[in-house]
């Protein structure tokens, strides 16, 4: 998300493998049943990730002696189907960094947070990332990192394209696309493949008064709004105003084709500038506004994502006191910040965030996310949702009816319910 937050959060089945990498730990072996060896997945966001895990898990193998993290690095677009895997062979992971929690929760595979971290630590996470953390009233994972996403525009194509202000509407979005793209780029870029459908369509719908669930909670994710949402897309597709194959393209292409100046407008996240723009064209010109909504009368709606820590229960309990050890340890305020300024992320623990509002690019993100919309995460059949959503959801702007795919998605939502 970056691949993914994501949350990004958050679970497509596409198979694939995953990309290991070892931290000082598992160099060195160890018995993952001896109560002090834990194995620790986690998501790779960009080049930074790795080499900050291998940093802290050095340092709290050597403030902890005899205890072990052995770390295995996975990319999101590979992760649902690992972590899929990791499930149904019953060889999860002591601590997973995913999207997704209550599926495991309703199952009984999950501690409670309050068994796996410290009082201290428990009472310094955000409110707004505790409800979203909890099952039956209940916290069963740990916030990690939070995002809001906004919309991003190159300044310098817009003025090229003869546009004045930032897109606030649908129709603006659509007109300044064609103008773009008569300047000679991309308008408009869409991530609709396998890593990033679910995000992006729920950043479009929430803003033509769609969404995954009606007033009451239950699933409505084929209801009018969102066939609109989708033939809108389809129509700015099929215009020639995206880049070719939005149904296959993931973030990671999008955000690298905005850095480089060839794309008008994208949605993105606060790790958008510090994981894509900053290490390709630092002196990209760029804006950040809301995102657009179909009605101008209407207020716009910001897509709230939070990534997760899933701390798994293994061998009778057996790994709880390390589970614990190393949970503390990561939500120590400098390792959070530093993970934080790496990655380009907001955070989920009161401590980490006092410093992030003195920032006026990091400001709107943090301003946007009080008010954001989340995906239903604490719904058990989450998973299979967003499962479904990116591995079918970009057919309909391409070759593929938007009624009839977002049926197909609802039938999934159902089964799994």
């Amino acid at each position: 998300m970056k691949r993914h937050l994501i949350g990004a959060i958050a679970a497509g089945l596409t198979v694939a493998l995953g990309v290991s990498g070892c931290g000082k730990g598992s160099s060195s072996g160890g018995d993952d049943s001896d109560g002090k060896t834990i194995k620790f997945v986690a998501a790779i966001y960009d080049d930074n990730t790795k080499p900050f895990w291998d940093a802290l898990i050095k340092d709290f193998e050597a403030k902890n002696s005899g205890y072990k993290v052995n770390l295995e690095m996975v990319d999101w677009t590979q992760m649902d189907a690992k972590v899929k895997t990791y499930v149904q062979t019953k060889q999860v992971p002591d601590i997973l960094n995913y999207n997704a929690f209550s599926d495991f929760a309703r199952d009984g595979l999950l501690y409670k947070a309050s068994e796996v971290v410290s009082p201290a630590t428990l009472s310094d996470f955000t409110p707004t990332f505790v409800e979203q953390a909890k099952f039956n009233g209940e916290q069963y994972t740990l916030p990690f990192i939070s995002s809001a996403r906004l919309m991003f525009y190159n300044k310098d194509l817009f003025k090229k394209a003869g546009i004045a202000d930032p897109p606030k509407t649908w129709a603006d979005i659509k007109a300044d696309a064609e103008k773009v793209k008569k300047a000679g780029a991309i308008g408009y870029g869409l991530p609709l493949g396998p890593e990033e459908a679910q995000a992006e369509f729920f950043s479009w719908a929430m803003n033509d008064n769609g969404g995954w669930v009606d007033s009451s909670g239950k699933w409505a994710i084929n209801q009018p709004a969102n066939v609109d949402t989708l033939n809108f897309l389809k129509d700015l597709n099929k215009s020639g105003l995206t880049q070719p194959n939005p149904e296959s393209t993931d973030r990671k292409t999008v955000f690298n084709q905005f850095a480089q100046g060839k794309v008008g407008m994208a949605i993105g996240g606060p790790f958008t500038k510090a994981g894509f723009i900053t290490p390709a064209n630092p002196n990209l010109n760029f804006g950040v506004t809301s995102l657009p909504v179909k009605n101008a009368s209407s207020q716009p709606n910001t897509l709230g994502v939070m990534d997760v820590l899933d701390a798994f229960k293994k061998n009778d309990g057996k790994n709880k006191e390390a589970v614990k050890k190393f949970l503390d340890f990561f939500y120590q305020k400098d390792n959070v910040s530093r993970f934080l300024a790496k990655e380009g992320f907001l955070p989920t623990t009161k401590s980490a965030g006092d410093a992030l509002s003195s920032d006026p690019y990091m400001k709107q993100f943090v301003d946007a996310l009080p008010t954001s919309k989340f995906a239903p995460t604490s719904n058990p059949a989450w998973s299979a949702v967003a499962g479904a959503v990116k591995q079918s959801l970009g057919t309909s702007v391409a070759d593929k009816d938007p009624k009839k795919v977002l049926d197909g998605i609802q039938q999934t939502a159902e089964k799994a319910s």
